[in-house]
């Protein structure tokens, strides 16, 4: 029987983050990971040379975990041109950061030029985080102290928000929060909002693998892939983990897998984990560009098709594509206990958004994942506690914040939790 110190359950990001500051404290660590590799909800695969991730996601350099875990230049990020081509009833308008889109914000001024009502409640909805800007921490505080948390539509509501400028927010949001009911936490939603407007999206040169791969990096040999943990078990030395082939002895465990793998090692009664919000990826090749930016596009028209999202990737990320072949993503939202929306209809949607031919769009694979996010419903909570008993823990972006910044900040917070904890009771003999 293996003896380990801290054993954590689970190869995603939080686990990678937990993992790596024990490690770097000189713990003695091991990572069991049930797939046959690093990220969890994050990986890429090569498809006859293209670069596809398991859903259309994409590295914020803004998150302020991100920067602290990584070397965020390494990861050699392709940004996405901040601003979005939007269909409305009205025509297509592109909505544009003036200060870092220069060319598309030209066509902005000329497409959409939002009326000062518009403006003043966005204004007003934004406001407590417009006070706290330039909060590195505690701006979560800062934004529920501010106001009572809301749903994103009533908050919306509330501040007299309509028109354009609210519709293209909202799809756009709704791609990023995977739920276009306006249920999401505001507060949530002004700290993504916030995170935009601080960083450009973007996706690294060898794709979303990248950034687990950079996280698992320190520690070599000590990442067992392939192995599942069955089950938990206390002992009186601390827990007793069981896999498939092994059974491991160790003084903590932090279980870092998503919260509905979670939910089925620990018990309901121990962890009861919140509802999925699910997303379809659809991934297309087409031998000519529909446009050369890679700006996103989205649909706010009353009568609109199933994809919340579409771009064509390697015009933002040449990397993800052989040279002379484009890559374009659709993304549709997928809510719990219900079915993907229909490929045909997706990609009839995403040719009316892109301005393409339909019969252009060629389809190259379609990622179905039930379970990309949990909920993250008003009123928001960023510090979930993470404590199961004396010697287990679990991290994860339940526990913060869904979103990779969170599952980060929950892994950090994870490990300082088990440092104490094991000083608290000396060091090993």
């Amino acid at each position: 029987m293996d003896d380990v110190e801290v054993a954590v359950v689970g190869a995603g990001v939080a686990g990678l983050r937990c993992a790596a500051l024990l490690h770097a404290a000189g713990r003695d660590v091991v990572v069991l990971e049930a797939s046959d590799g690093a990220g969890g909800r994050i990986r890429t695969d090569r498809v006859d040379g293209f670069l596809l991730d398991r859903g259309f996601q994409v590295v914020n350099p803004a998150y302020n975990a991100l920067r602290a875990a990584v070397d965020v230049s390494a990861l050699e990020l392709q940004p996405f041109p901040a601003g979005a081509r939007v269909l409305a009833d009205g025509g297509t308008h592109t909505l544009a950061d003036p200060f870092r889109a220069f060319r598309l914000a030209g066509a902005s001024a000329l497409s959409a030029l939002p009326r000062p009502a518009e403006l003043w409640a966005l204004g007003k909805w934004a406001a407590p985080l417009l006070t706290g800007l330039q909060k590195e921490h505690g701006l979560p505080r800062h934004l529920l102290q501010g106001r009572p948390d809301a749903s994103l539509r009533v908050s919306l509501d509330r501040a007299g928000a309509h028109g354009l400028l609210r519709a293209t927010l909202e799809r756009y949001l709704a791609g990023v929060v995977l739920e276009d009911e306006g249920e999401t936490s505001a507060a949530f939603a002004l700290l993504l909002v916030r995170s935009f407007v601080r960083g450009t999206p973007g996706l690294p040169r060898s794709g979303m693998q990248a950034l687990p791969d950079a996280l698992a990096a320190p520690l070599a040999g000590r990442i067992r892939y392939g192995e599942k943990v069955d089950r938990l078990e206390r002992s009186d030395a601390g827990a007793r983990i069981r896999t498939a082939g092994s059974t491991i002895s160790a003084d903590r465990v932090v279980v870092a897998t998503d919260p509905w793998a979670a939910e089925s090692l620990l018990g309901r009664s121990r962890l009861a984990a919140p509802t999925p919000k699910g997303l379809v990826t659809d991934w297309y090749t087409v031998d000519e560009a529909p446009e050369e930016t890679g700006i996103l596009h989205l649909d706010v028209r009353a009568e609109r098709g199933p994809a919340v999202n579409a771009c064509v990737v390697s015009a933002a990320a040449p990397s993800y594509a052989p040279h002379g072949r484009h890559l374009v993503q659709a993304t549709s939202l997928l809510p719990a206990s219900s079915e993907p929306a229909l490929e045909h209809e997706v990609r009839r949607h995403t040719a009316a958004m892109l301005g393409a031919p339909e019969a252009g769009l060629s389809l190259l694979r379609r990622d179905v994942v039930p379970h990309a996010l949990p909920v993250q419903p008003a009123p928001l909570r960023f510090r979930s506690p993470q404590r199961i008993d004396e010697v287990t823990l679990v991290c994860g972006d339940h526990r913060d914040t869904a979103s990779s910044q969170g599952a980060l900040v929950s892994g950090a917070r994870a490990a300082h939790a088990v440092l104490a904890s094991l000083s608290a009771v000396g060091d090993r003999p």
